[in-house]
């Protein structure tokens, strides 16, 4: 990618609070539909901006700051490209045809920034997730499916986590395969992590991918948003151990919600982790060698897992709820609050359904009313 391109799709996916579905929705209208370049985009008339494209007076703002900033980030994006970083939009024929069937263009990133061999993006692929602080026998089990996943040429996605994520790159990396970080964090911040992973970056065996801005730091936030990338590079799923919330426990709750397959170890009834339940709610149990097994999980057993974790109602119960409530029909938080019965405040549910990527808002009267985005007519997609 040339520098003066790189500029505007830098300035159009950092746009503030624009979500994917948005940023895709708009690459949809002037790419595939107008056929023009970012560039000849970013170029037209505020009244195009508003008549052609129908966006309001706040998001011409947005473009117009970002427009005003282009020869601030000239040199700034210079940079990036003279030391080795690329830039590959969703248009772009490099960008990873898996990321986009799993994740679709409500929630495929716009850009991505990556180093190293970009051929990977296309290969047979395979995620290998779980907690942190996951047990030995987790972390074996991590280490084996890493070992057979590059005996058959599939790359393993880390999401360079402590833990699972970590297992899975060292083993992929000690068993001479390929390997995609995912970072939660900007490209540029990953400094330590390419002097660790020169070697394998070089002799093209990593590759380092960020969807945020290149100097944004780690945060929880970050780590968050970063998981679904990870799954949504993923051709298959593996769970090796994963506790009733926190991000593993979400991100497979929201695969299977999704569609996706997705294999969990099956654990051992002395184990204190989640995967049993997970394979109740929809996930496919597997052995050490990653091979599906008969369900075996008897009702008593979940009832000791399940007393376990009862203590607290986890936030998958809760998208759950919520999502029953506001199926083919719009509420209001009240309404969600007397439906769902929650005892929670209004602006803690206000705040809640903000985060939550199925519930769409939407305006009705003076008052803001939320809906399930797939109760919307479907919208025009990149593929």
């Amino acid at each position: 990618m040339i520098k003066n391109e790189a500029i505007y799709w830098m300035a159009l996916t950092q746009l503030p609070r624009w979500g994917y579905g948005k940023v895709n929705s708009l690459i949809v209208k002037f790419f595939h539909e107008e056929k023009i370049s970012i560039e000849d985009f970013f170029n037209l008339s505020e009244s195009i901006w508003s008549s052609r494209y129908l966006l309001d007076n706040k998001e011409i703002s947005d473009l117009l700051k970002a427009k005003s900033e282009l020869p601030n980030n000239a040199f700034f994006a210079e940079n990036l490209l003279n030391q080795g970083y690329e830039l590959i939009p969703i248009t772009s024929p490099e960008y990873s045809k898996t990321l986009k069937q799993n994740l679709k263009a409500a929630h495929s990133p716009a850009l991505l920034y990556v180093k190293g061999n970009k051929q990977i993006l296309h290969e047979k692929s395979i995620a290998i997730v779980g907690s942190r602080d996951a047990e030995e026998k987790s972390l074996e089990f991590t280490d084996n499916i890493a070992r057979l996943a590059s005996k058959e040429f599939k790359v393993v996605v880390s999401g360079f986590a402590k833990g699972v994520d970590k297992q899975a790159l060292d083993s992929a990396i000690k068993y001479i395969g390929q390997s995609i970080i995912v970072l939660p964090q900007g490209i540029t911040t990953f400094n330590s992590g390419f002097k660790t992973y020169y070697k394998q970056i070089v002799d093209g065996d990593v590759l380092v991918l960020s969807t945020f801005p290149p100097q944004a730091g780690w945060s929880a936030g970050l780590a968050m948003a970063r998981n679904p990338i990870i799954y949504g590079l993923a051709d298959e799923i593996y769970v090796a151990e994963s506790s009733d919330k926190g991000g593993t426990w979400s991100g497979v709750i929201d695969g299977l919600k999704k569609g996706r397959k997705i294999f969990v170890r099956e654990s051992e009834s002395y184990e204190k982790n989640a995967n049993n339940l997970l394979i109740q709610k929809g996930a496919i149990p597997v052995n050490f060698d990653g091979i599906q097994i008969p369900n075996k999980i008897f009702s008593d057993q979940i009832d000791t897992i399940s007393s376990a974790f009862e203590s607290t109602e986890s936030y998958e119960n809760i998208d759950d709820k919520i999502i029953e409530v506001l199926n083919s029909k719009s509420l209001s938080v009240k309404e969600i609050l007397e439906k769902a019965k929650l005892e929670w405040t209004t602006p803690k549910l206000i705040n809640y359904l903000q985060k939550m990527e199925d519930v769409l808002i939407i305006k009705k009267g003076k008052a803001n009313h939320y809906t399930l985005k797939r109760n919307q007519p479907e919208q025009k997609t990149l593929f």
